[in-house]
């Protein structure tokens, strides 16, 4: 045999460790290059937030005869994406319905400038407490306009960021005949005065703070082309659906968001957490926490409309539900009347609970307030007591289903009460009702309501009590 030959089956054997190896090593680079593909394709990572002293006070200014109540969930979600809850404030104006004259004294409504004046007065005490040199503002509906008029008038330089969701900045209507004196009138002079040119581009912003302004795209009823929503329909109200964009701001628009929603929705929470931090919110539905407690104040109305004053006298009543059939479920988690400050808490529970609250107040019926359970605490679950009207004379009981931080919207919507779908006095179009009202005929029993739109859905069960009794139920939705 030739010297260094080697038969057959041996070279087989001698080759196989070496094949072998080299498919290991194949492999392995085939994985390396798969990694780095991947790497290659992979959304950057978010920068690191930053420190919770870093992150700068936020005011949160409702609209036009709303509370802070409204900013519930806004300020939820903040903090879930870790806001520190001291460096979050709701403002709430004692009168917060505007005159119908903004010249013209009115009892239990406000002017723009005593609007303007509470709010720089808000804005200077939230910067005492919290040792920062400008605040962020965020405002929905006529909030906005304080807001602007606020920083036109000198506050410019005490907020760095200005966030304006739903305001009508052009006006609700805008027609120097039809009542030019009203706040909201864009051809009037308050309106015209905040939108006159500013800066060397003409502006309709006040130079210095970031301005953002969140708007739907036909869906909110105060910027519409025809006055249906104000009373005047097939008027021209000469406002358009970009009627609350402003020249000089970062202007958003949320499809199919309504006037509210613009602000409270968690589409308007992500919009705004952009614009402030320049990064995504990690989450834009409330982190719950495991122990959470709930406080508020009772608030009532006037003859003019309702207030934020508190309702001194009040009594409160806080029960835990059960989820099934809204029976309560042991002893009241608080009992007791409102003393001068209207503060009705507090109550501790925790984020599986439903909740009753029963508020009654001379003039009011008693009103029997069913909620989802919280998810986290608030010291802002105010309480507004119920009168019968009457539409109401008739009935053996009556449940309304109030949604506060946005409108119902048909085909939009998905709206259940009582098995009523939809329920009475919610029109199609434009969402425009916040609140529904169905009398019934018995008491005494469980009512559902039920509501969803997209990622939205919310089923709250209570019960019915008899108007005879001087009572009347209300389920209200939170989200």
């Amino acid at each position: 045999m030739p010297q260094g030959w080697v038969a057959p089956e041996r070279r087989a054997q001698n080759r196989a460790p070496r094949e072998t190896k080299m498919i290991k090593r194949r492999d392995l680079w085939n994985l390396l290059l798969s990694a780095l593909l991947l790497a290659a394709c992979a959304v950057p990572p978010q920068p690191a937030p930053p420190p919770a002293q870093a992150l700068p006070p936020v005011v949160f200014v409702h609209g036009n005869g709303d509370s802070a109540a409204l900013w519930l969930t806004t300020l939820w979600r903040f903090e879930s994406n870790g806001w520190p809850r001291e460096r979050l404030h709701a403002v709430e104006f004692p009168y917060p319905q505007a005159r119908d004259d903004d010249a013209v004294p009115q009892p239990g409504r406000s002017s723009a400038e005593e609007q303007r004046q509470f709010l720089a007065a808000e804005v200077d005490r939230v910067l005492a407490a919290t040792g920062a040199s400008q605040v962020v503002l965020m405002g929905n509906s006529r909030g906005g306009n304080a807001i602007r008029n606020y920083i036109r008038s000198g506050g410019a330089a005490k907020v760095s960021h200005a966030i304006l969701g739903g305001t009508p900045n052009h006006g609700v209507w805008a027609d120097a005949a039809n009542q030019p004196g009203n706040e909201f009138n864009g051809a009037g002079p308050f309106l015209r005065g905040l939108n006159a040119p500013q800066g060397a581009n003409g502006d309709e912003v006040t130079p210095g703070p970031k301005w953002m302004t969140i708007r739907s795209d036909r869906n909110d009823k105060y910027a519409q082309p025809d006055g249906a929503w104000i009373g005047a329909k097939g008027t021209p109200t000469h406002v358009d659906f970009d009627g609350p964009a402003l020249k000089g701001a970062e202007n958003v628009v949320l499809p199919e968001r309504d006037h509210r929603e613009t602000a409270y929705h968690a589409l308007a929470f992500a919009a705004a957490f952009r614009f402030i931090t320049g990064r995504e919110p990690a989450r834009t539905e409330p982190l719950p926490e495991a122990v959470v407690t709930l406080d508020g104040s009772v608030t009532g109305h006037t003859g003019a409309g309702p207030t934020n004053l508190p309702l001194a006298g009040a009594h409160v009543a806080v029960y835990a539900t059960d989820p099934a059939s809204g029976a309560r479920v042991g002893a009241a988690l608080a009992d007791r009347s409102v003393g001068a400050d209207g503060r009705w808490g507090p109550v501790v529970t925790d984020a599986r609970t439903p909740l009753e609250f029963v508020v009654a107040a001379p003039g009011y019926a008693t009103t029997h307030i069913y909620r989802s359970p919280f998810a986290r605490s608030s010291a802002i679950v105010n309480l507004r007591p119920e009168r019968f009207t009457a539409a109401d004379k008739d009935a053996v009981a009556v449940v309304l289903m109030a949604r506060p931080r946005g409108y119902f919207g048909l085909p939009r919507d998905r709206i259940v009460l009582d098995g009523r779908s939809p329920p009475p006095g919610i029109p199609a179009g434009v969402a425009s009702v916040a609140v529904t009202r169905l009398p019934l005929a018995d008491a005494g029993r469980t009512v559902v309501g039920e509501y969803g739109s997209g990622a939205i859905a919310e089923r709250i069960v209570g019960r019915n009590w008899p108007a005879s009794d001087n009572a009347l139920s209300v389920i209200e939705l939170t989200y």
